[in-house]
């Protein structure tokens, strides 16, 4: 929904929520359903409703538990059967520096403030000790805003007795807490109050009338931030750029100014605009962020301005490049297509809103940021959220070059007649065994953004990957496949729970980037090897459909399992006997 991508309206989402969230669920969005609880330090009532509205805006229907005022604490550390019951899959502690109950005095030494910091961190860390202990899920865990107001002026920031130093180092050991612990987030509530205007954002009226922590209008901003590392934990994250170039990547039109015409570099004011937005999108490459163009141009003007001798970007930044006539919107798509990915996966930067209308109109949940001065592109894009990051694994720095490596596979394959060959000449391995530690985060993470090829399309956090591979109950397979022209990690995750002397598959996924691939068969092939070794006699498929993942309808089917119903809703349930099971992989050999 359009009033819900930033920048938004913050008054009319306060004003209209119910008629808002209404309206979200009515629509036929596939939402997962999960469970949130906020404890909080302070008034959360809106700061709930709004976030709710952003979660469904982007596929995630919560249910809410929330703690009485500034029981924060209580909830956390002492028995609470309502949450137990309520069993939340994250955990949100919304505090604020209000909840910090005492400052350093002047009169204080240098040790007795170091004791004072302590004991203000050892609650906090207490907290998240319990709840990590107890429910076992991601917790997200507001900083602190700096002070309302500085004693001492503008040494109250370096001096060991300041409320603003205080404020800063009580914040470093929340840093150094979340870098030592794994599904732990902090929601960095200082840059978003400075970011909001930190005068505006710590009005007291609000605090003295109604315990808001911040202000009402500001409430949508800290909603929205919230939102964002949720939709993030649980793969709603974007995946790619598809970039305009005229008025976008560089000033003016190339097509008619000339390559030596546009405006770009530092010699001029709006040159060096366009450069740093350039250096700005070309960053996310760092973040296993894709890009690609989509331009109405000649393909040479487009490589021409590409080439720029100020440019920032080479072709080789780019995975797919149309620079046509062709609509922007079938640009678009085969751009999609060509990566496998679902067009509402990459985000469209376009100046021209009449091409932002066409895309987003013809490709549902597609998202296009309102730009108008490029001096503020950096911000309106970085504002989104597209890809708060929650998590960076070595597959993620490396994706651009994977995507890259793709390209050449399927360059390779059109100097092919016969598709053997051409897997053949891949000279793919595979490496496929248990979970393990190392890549716990990637299977989490995979099983949160896989919608394509995903049988049942359960969603796990961390936590919950790791409880599985420390159960004896289930068989868990991760594949990762490497070929000549480099390697894929991990693509393809399997889960099978025993029953008896049969065996459940209750996951099934893989990367549409490795599709055609016969990684499926490999896959396979080790799952009934192990079910064979546990005295597994039947293996059981259960597909469950969504709008997305049609494409593995008959997956079990292609694999030589027998039918056994067919639902009306479209699920169905398969069986296969693996006495007379015979290995199906031909192209891959499996360390």
């Amino acid at each position: 929904m359009k009033e819900l991508e930033y920048p938004f309206d913050a008054d009319y989402l306060l004003s209209k929520k119910k008629r808002i969230k209404k309206e979200l669920l009515a629509s036929d969005t596939k939402f997962i359903d999960k469970k949130i609880a906020i404890l909080g330090g302070s008034t959360t009532a809106n700061i709930m409703l709004i976030m709710e509205l952003f979660l469904l805006n982007n596929g995630i229907r919560p249910s809410f538990y929330e703690s009485e005022y500034n029981k924060y604490y209580e909830d956390a550390v002492f028995d609470n059967p309502e949450l137990l019951e309520f069993a939340p899959d994250i955990i949100y502690v919304c505090t604020s520096n209000r909840n910090i109950t005492e400052f350093p005095s002047l009169a204080m030494s240098e040790a007795d403030v170091d004791e004072l910091l302590n004991a203000q961190y050892q609650k906090f860390e207490t907290i998240w000790s319990s709840l990590a202990e107890k429910y076992n899920c991601p917790i997200i865990q507001n900083n602190f805003e700096m002070p309302l107001f500085r004693l001492m002026g503008n040494m109250d920031a370096w001096d060991y007795r300041g409320a603003t130093c205080f404020t800063n180092r009580l914040n470093e050991k929340l840093y150094s807490y979340a870098r030592a612990h794994e599904n732990f987030y902090i929601c960095d509530l200082n840059y978003i109050s400075a970011d909001y205007g930190f005068k505006e954002w710590s009005e007291p009226s609000y605090w003295y009338m109604y315990k808001y922590a911040m202000c009402v209008p500001a409430i949508p901003y800290l909603s929205f931030n919230v939102a964002n590392i949720i939709k993030s934990i649980f793969g709603k994250n974007k995946k790619g750029f598809v970039l305009d170039l005229d008025n976008t990547l560089w000033g003016g039109v190339i097509g008619d100014d000339g390559v030596d015409g546009i405006a770009l570099g530092p010699e001029e004011a709006e040159g060096q605009a366009y450069t740093e937005f350039q250096q700005y999108l070309k960053a996310h490459q760092q973040l296993g962020v894709i890009l690609n163009i989509d331009s109405k141009n000649e393909h040479e003007n487009a490589i021409a301005g590409i080439n720029h001798p100020d440019s920032v970007f080479t072709e080789n930044d780019f995975i797919s490049i149309k620079a046509n006539w062709d609509p922007k919107d079938k640009n678009f798509a085969d751009i999609a297509s060509e990566l496998t990915l679902l067009p509402e996966s990459l985000v469209f930067v376009d100046d021209n809103p009449a091409e932002r209308h066409i895309v987003t109109e013809q490709l549902k949940g597609v998202c296009a940021p309102e730009l108008d001065s490029v001096s503020s592109y950096i911000q309106t894009i970085d504002r989104s959220g597209f890809f708060e990051t929650t998590s960076l694994s070595a597959d993620d720095l490396k994706r651009n070059e994977m995507y890259q490596e793709n390209a050449a596979r399927a360059k390779l394959q059109s100097s092919f007649s016969d598709y053997g060959q051409y897997l053949d000449s891949l000279e793919m391995t595979a490496e496929i065994d248990s979970f393990i530690p190392v890549y716990m985060a990637r299977i989490a993470q995979l099983t949160n953004k896989s919608n394509q090829f995903n049988l049942t399309t359960k969603r796990y956090t961390q936590a919950e990957i790791e409880a599985t591979a420390a159960d004896a109950g289930y068989i868990t397979l991760y594949g990762k496949l490497i070929d000549k022209f480099g390697d894929n990690g991990v693509v393809s995750i399997a889960i099978g729970k025993f029953d008896g002397d049969a065996c459940d598959i209750e996951l099934w996924l893989m990367s549409c980037r490795v599709l055609k691939r016969d990684m499926e068969y490999a896959m396979m092939d080790e799952m009934v090897k192990r079910c064979k070794a546990a005295g597994v006699t039947t293996l059981r498929g259960h597909y469950l459909p969504t709008e997305k993942n049609k494409m593995v309808k008959n997956f079990y089917g292609d694999m030589g399992f027998d039918l056994i119903i067919e639902n009306p809703d479209g699920s169905s349930d398969w069986k296969l006997d693996l006495t007379s099971y015979e290995n199906q992989n031909k192209h891959i050999k499996c360390q």
